[in-house]
């Protein structure tokens, strides 16, 4: 039996519960994996809510880091007692053993801790993604604005962008969060509850703004951003923690300087195998060779998933948070 985290209605996060639950074997193309440490991320409130519609009930997380303890006909590449970590679905990833498809799976360096890989495998696979991808234009030199620069994905980010010679100015709700991001490079700070960003963008940039904008705030900044591009610039829209992007107009783009609007989605840019492949293998050859650091700031038994979720929707948490096993 294992310990799993499972919701039957949607809602605040009163409605998660711990359960022991049967893992049984692995059938064809599957393992099963005994976690280590398991990532506890923003994203998996849009599942609680019902921002993500899942059948219910379901299994919560997706995201983890252990050993394979079992494999199951036609998986290739793994074997039994291979350190993995993995995101993606099905969720189910807040548990102590899981049974799920082996293509989720990447090889862990020994090098890298569970807690680590638990903490960073889908925020360093969106920084790669966001950086390496979502715009086109984007070089060296370049200056973008970074929303939420304290946080688990911008930390990761920040780091990632210096290592690109980008400059980056991030957005953060306090000094605290300030200083942390500053220690990783962070070359710019504007506080977002308390400052016009868009006016201190331009102010930072001789008036011209950034190439790149990444915002995973959605309705609360999107205006800040779209008017913090510099012309031809690229708004990614990366992530919706005040909510849904508002519908966008086709002149509100041409007013703004010709500026362009993505709302990608990760497991788009990690579904065709060779472009999988060159994103997470420059993700963990950052990690193992301490390229990239990884802040934890938040550590918390299994059975604190209520308050863990609480912690992060209401933005108390800095860095990663992880259960740990």
């Amino acid at each position: 039996m294992a310990k799993t985290v499972r919701f039957y209605e949607t809602g605040g996060p009163e409605v998660l519960q711990i359960e022991d639950h049967p893992v049984g074997d692995p059938g064809p193309g599957e393992v099963r994996v005994r976690h280590a440490a398991v990532g506890c991320n923003f994203a998996d409130t849009y599942f609680r809510t019902g921002m993500y519609p899942v059948p219910l009930p379901s299994g919560m997380g997706v995201e983890a880091a252990g050993t394979i303890t079992g494999v199951g006909e036609g998986v290739t590449g793994f074997t039994e007692g291979d350190r993995v970590a993995y995101t993606g679905s099905p969720l189910g990833a807040y548990s102590t053993e899981r049974v799920m498809p082996f293509g989720s799976l990447y090889k862990l360096p020994d090098a890298v801790p569970f807690d680590v890989a638990a903490a960073s495998t889908m925020r360093g696979l969106s920084a790669a993604y966001w950086l390496l991808k979502t715009d086109p234009w984007l070089k060296t030199g370049d200056t973008i604005l970074l929303h939420a620069a304290a946080g688990g994905v911008g930390l990761l980010a920040v780091q990632w962008a210096k290592l690109l010679g980008l400059r980056v100015i991030g957005t953060v709700s306090s000094e605290e969060k300030a200083d942390h991001a500053r220690a990783l490079g962070c070359d710019e700070i504007i506080y977002y509850r308390r400052e016009d960003v868009a006016a201190r963008v331009k102010d930072l940039t001789d008036g011209v703004g950034v190439q790149t904008v990444f915002d995973s705030v959605g309705k609360d900044t999107f205006t800040g951003s779209l008017k913090s591009l510099k012309r031809r610039g690229v708004l990614v829209g990366c992530g919706t923690a005040s909510g849904a992007f508002p519908p966008i107009e086709a002149m509100q783009m041409v007013i703004q300087g010709s500026v362009y609007f993505t709302r990608p989605a990760l497991a788009d840019y990690y579904a065709d195998p060779a472009e999988r492949a060159e994103l997470s293998g420059q993700w963990f050859d950052h990690l193992a060779a301490g390229r990239i650091k990884v802040e934890i700031g938040q550590r918390y038994e299994l059975e604190d998933c209520v308050q863990a979720h609480r912690d992060i929707e209401a933005g108390k948490t800095i860095g990663s948070s992880v259960f740990v096993l």
